[in-house]
């Protein structure tokens, strides 16, 4: 008993914490005043959009299901997301967007948290239709906690990508190197490294977690701690240096986590 009382504690960790946030910040993602207004002249994807002005506008906090490029296909829901965006856009191509800490990504796009001229927040509105994933990429927090709870709503009512056998956790030993981009992904840690800048968490023998030591005030916990635990977490899977790796900079990319040795008892 006292093992499954463990386990559901650290499984629940990250709850009351965003709840709490949540139910502070109020529920529909609102924030004015608003720093720019802009007009779309063509959607993209589901998170992405071009604007009159030949900027592209990435959406913070939520990733959408990736339409076919390079020869490969368009991941299931990808149209639908699109489709729902251009919906949402039918009425006016105007948005107010609220700027966060960083305003470019690594690829030049302008990050923002778009609103329509009503004040709905398109983010949460894709996230709450079970269009997409919530995504944390610091130092873009603004809205984390509202992003979590229209999703936290699409997974209990299993919208969209929630019913998707696509998108369920992928075991870390079934990784490869065709199956890198987004993804979420299940293991046991079962090695803890460091270097010089980040701690280097293995789950089995091909996969590992970055930690960027920059970011470990995020955490409430040392790495140290989640040796022998199991983990579900979300991000981009990518092949670097003979092992597929993805980037852990913030507690909220932890779906849960789990005692391994009382699974079972």
């Amino acid at each position: 008993m006292a093992n499954i009382k463990r386990t559901l504690l650290i499984a629940s960790f990250f709850y009351p914490w965003f709840l709490l946030s949540t139910a502070a910040q109020g529920g529909e993602c609102r924030r004015t005043p608003y720093d720019e207004q802009v007009s779309v002249s063509r959607v993209f994807d589901g998170d992405t959009v071009q604007l009159e002005d030949g900027r592209h506008l990435r959406f913070i906090g939520i990733n959408t299901p990736e339409r076919g490029r390079d020869a490969r296909p368009s991941e299931p829901l990808a149209d639908s997301a699109k489709q729902h965006l251009e919906s949402l856009l039918a009425d006016s191509k105007s948005l107010w967007l609220v700027f966060d800490k960083d305003r470019k990504d690594r690829h030049g796009r302008l990050l923002a948290h778009p609103f329509l001229p009503d004040g709905r927040n398109l983010t949460r509105a894709l996230l709450q239709s079970g269009l997409g994933f919530q995504i944390t990429v610091p130092p873009n927090l603004l809205f984390l906690y509202c992003y979590q709870q229209a999703e936290h709503n699409a997974r209990r009512e299993q919208l969209g990508v929630w019913r998707q056998p696509y998108y369920q956790p992928w075991p870390a030993a079934d990784l490869t190197v065709t199956t890198t981009g987004f993804r979420r992904v299940i293991g046991t840690v079962s090695r803890i490294g460091e270097s010089r800048s980040a701690y280097w968490l293995n789950l089995g023998k091909n996969f590992a977690l970055r930690m960027p030591k920059a970011d470990l005030h995020y955490f409430p916990y040392a790495p140290s701690t989640l040796m022998g635990k199991t983990l579900s977490v979300r991000g981009w899977v990518y092949w670097r240096r003979d092992e597929l790796r993805m980037q852990l900079r913030h507690p909220a990319s932890i779906e849960n986590i789990v005692e391994t040795d009382s699974i079972t008892k």
